[in-house]
């Protein structure tokens, strides 16, 4: 009985020392941060940032922008594509 539980006490420290168990430090939204950054739908290259190659928006989780701006950036990614200042989808 002993020797189970020594065993896993050993896995156990193995996988924090492989960092398993080490979570990444979040990024605070950069919108939030600087209140001098706007989301601008005429400002295309500012939004470039949070759309992939192939013309997704990228989510929060990747991004790092809270929820307020996220919403925000949505919709001014979308502005700028009805009026053509961003393609919907990439040529290749």
């Amino acid at each position: 009985m002993k020797d189970d539980r020594s065993d896993r006490m050993d896995r156990d420290m193995d996988r924090e020392a492989a960092g398993a168990f080490r979570r990444a430090r979040r990024r605070g939204c950069p919108f939030c941060g600087d209140e001098v950054v706007t989301i601008d739908y005429k400002d295309p290259q500012a939004l470039r940032y949070f759309v992939t190659e192939r013309g997704k928006i990228v989510p929060r989780r990747i991004s790092g922008v809270c929820a307020k701006h996220q919403r925000e950036l949505t919709n001014a990614i979308k502005r700028a594509r009805n009026i053509a200042l961003m393609p919907f989808t990439s040529n290749e």
